[in-house]
């Protein structure tokens, strides 16, 4: 949530301090926007008509603040445009200023400053008096500071109501985001939810919540028909058929292992995994995650129900992450992404626990046709191929295979993250040339059908629509590789749908199943309880201590002692692989569904622990650093 985060306006517009004209507070559907601009940079010298023209439009619906932001390095004399602008604010003539500087822009020089000067009324010797004052370089610096904790880092960059406006900068585009239509109203509230750290995480636990409290009510059947209703795939003998809890476990859940792969990936090319060591503490950490519950079980159930060991030994990383999200401020991104390496690891500790010490369910001969799947990505990957449809063909047999051979099928998600192409970062320069290209081209051939008089042609019938459009196409979408392309447009349905299904489907659990009067039956759930909320965190914390101790591992960098505990009590939150791994370790026995209420209950003590600690944990070192003033990029450096 990284990215949604520095979407959002630190500071918004506020009219006591920043340039403002537009209506008055309190119009009824107001817009705010809020521009970083340069007097000298020739996009923002074009954006300008158009905010004039929303100006006529909206009248007093609309509300427009403009900060300095300057990039003398890229256009010398930027500093002084802005300087400019301030010393006629003093006169109150700030925006005939501003205006009258963008008209002219980017032939700009002192001479033609003060000509506008004196054309628009101001008093020259105060004027000259004003340029040199100290204050007013203060003022610009503090707006170029402003900007750089907003992440701007090029000019124009357009804020609208407090949200980073990445859309298309003609009329028709930003009249929709501000004139706010049904369409538009819809998508900037779920916009401005989702830019909400906590929101992930949020949508998430409210889904879990909805679905205990269903399986405990008097709805509890309709709950269950509608986790158990089948769904079938595929032609009508030979069909695939899933329940609705199945599908959303193994096949939704594909997308959201997908998107953690893709971003342990990034991680171990260039990031907090790169280094070997430091991708290695994640599995030591899993490992102990999973030796030290399963000790700790074994020691309270030495007798006939020993065989329920492996029920505390798997995370369900999908809600781990939730909480932590909640938590995102104490949270730092190394922290994030080595739990989540730590959940893949424990995934597939677990499917081999579950092929080891219950073979009943694996099918051995669809694991070769999972091999010719990888095989079949490794090879697309190797031959370059970046058309999307064969890793999505090749992941569906993976995940097919994977189900049939009795093995999770998501985890098919994690191999296409491993096998998406990557492309290496072009070059700006020849997508510059070609995007202004093609830009230009289409700029002359609107201009010659205006010459011509050629009111009932449109421009997008003119062939060179069709060659422009082509060229911008493949300049913008060189900027992105596939496995780039994948993450960006699968990362909302993993947060927003695929992960609240799966908890809702997951987290209906009937509390009144369990026989806590049968033999044993305290110990069975104390020994899942207290291997989920205790040994879980104990084995991570410990594991990984002895590892970075005896230098066969990194720790995660700039984590808290009491951050890092937090995280890992969250890891002992259980997932349906537990349930399952309860239900084969008693099959025909009423512990199955003692265990599940361990599950549940050592589940909640571990988010409480862990939330807890995360709450209580200072927030981490790193912080976004403010540019230099003065040093800021504009959009064609």
């Amino acid at each position: 949530m990284a990215a949604a985060a520095e979407r959002r306006l630190l500071r918004p517009l506020d009219r006591r301090r920043d340039r403002t004209r537009g209506g008055p507070a309190g119009v009824r559907g107001q817009a705010a926007v809020v521009i970083y601009g340069d007097y000298l940079c020739p996009y923002c010298a074009r954006l300008s008509p158009v905010l004039a023209r929303l100006r006529e439009v909206l009248g007093e619906r609309l509300v427009y603040a403009y900060r300095q932001f300057p990039n003398e390095r890229v256009h010398p004399g930027a500093e002084f445009m802005s300087r400019a602008a301030e010393a006629a604010w003093r006169q109150g003539k700030f925006w005939e200023m501003h205006d009258a500087l963008f008209e002219r822009s980017p032939n700009l020089s002192e001479a033609i400053v003060f000509e506008i000067a004196e054309k628009i009324g101001l008093d020259l010797n105060r004027f000259r008096r004003d340029l040199d004052d100290p204050k007013l370089k203060t003022r610009i610096e503090e707006d170029v500071a402003d900007g750089g904790r907003n992440h701007v880092t090029a000019t124009p960059t357009i804020f609208v109501d407090g949200v980073r406006y990445d859309g298309a900068w003609d009329f028709y585009s930003m009249l929709e985001a501000l004139d706010r239509p049904v369409g538009a109203r819809v998508k900037r509230t779920a916009r401005a939810f989702a830019n909400l750290p906590s929101s992930a995480g949020l949508v998430l636990l409210l889904a879990a919540a909805a679905a205990l409290a269903l399986a405990n009510s008097p709805a509890a059947g309709l709950y269950a028909q509608f986790v158990g209703a089948q769904i079938a795939i595929g032609p009508l003998r030979g069909a695939m058929s899933l329940s609705v809890g199945e599908w959303a476990s193994e096949g939704l859940l594909a997308i959201f292992f997908l998107i953690i792969g893709l971003e342990i990936r990034r991680e171990m090319s260039g990031g907090s995994l790169s280094h070997p060591k430091a991708a290695d503490a994640p599995v030591i950490a899993a490992l102990g995650g999973i030796l030290a519950p399963a000790a700790i079980y074994l020691a309270l159930n030495p007798g006939p129900t020993a065989a329920g060991w492996a029920a505390p030994s798997d995370t369900g990383i999908a809600f781990s992450l939730g909480v932590l999200a909640v938590f995102g401020a104490r949270a730092s991104a190394s922290l994030k992404v080595f739990i989540a390496a730590y959940a893949v690891a424990d995934d597939v500790f677990a499917i081999l626990i579950l092929a080891i010490f219950y073979p009943h369910n694996l099918h051995a001969e669809w694991l070769i046709a999972s091999a010719a799947a990888v095989v079949l990505m490794f090879t697309l990957n190797r031959w370059r191929v970046y058309v999307g449809w064969p890793y999505l063909a090749a992941t569906v047999a993976l995940w097919t295979s994977l189900h049939l051979a009795g093995i999770e099928g998501a985890l098919s998600g994690v191999v296409l993250a491993a096998f998406l192409p990557t492309r290496p970062t072009p070059s700006a320069s020849p997508l510059l040339a070609q995007a202004a290209s093609a830009l230009a081209e289409l700029e002359q051939a609107e201009h010659a059908l205006r010459r011509a008089g050629a009111d009932k042609r449109r421009l997008e019938q003119e062939p060179i629509w069709d060659w422009a459009s082509r060229n911008l196409s493949a300049a913008a979408g060189r900027l992105l590789s596939p496995a780039e392309r994948v993450e960006r447009t699968m990362a909302p349905w993993s947060t927003y749908l695929a992960l609240p299904l799966f908890a809702f489907t997951a987290a209906g659990v009937p509390l009144g199943a369990a026989n806590l009067g049968a033999p044993h039956a305290d110990r069975v759930l104390w020994g899942v309880m207290i291997g989920l909320a205790v040994g879980k965190p104990l084995g991570i914390v410990a594991a990984t201590w002895a590892a970075v101790k005896s230098r066969i591992a990194i720790g995660p960098a700039d984590v808290s002692p009491v951050a890092f505990v937090g995280a890992a009590c969250l890891c002992g939150i259980g997932d349906p692989l537990s349930i399952l791994m309860a239900e084969q370790a008693f099959t025909g026995t009423g512990y199955a569904a003692i265990a599940k209420l361990g599950i549940l209950l050592g589940s909640a003590c571990a988010a409480v622990l862990g939330a807890a600690a995360l709450a209580f944990s200072p927030p981490p070192a790193t912080a976004v650093k403010p540019q230099p003033a003065g040093k800021p990029v504009t959009a064609e450096a």
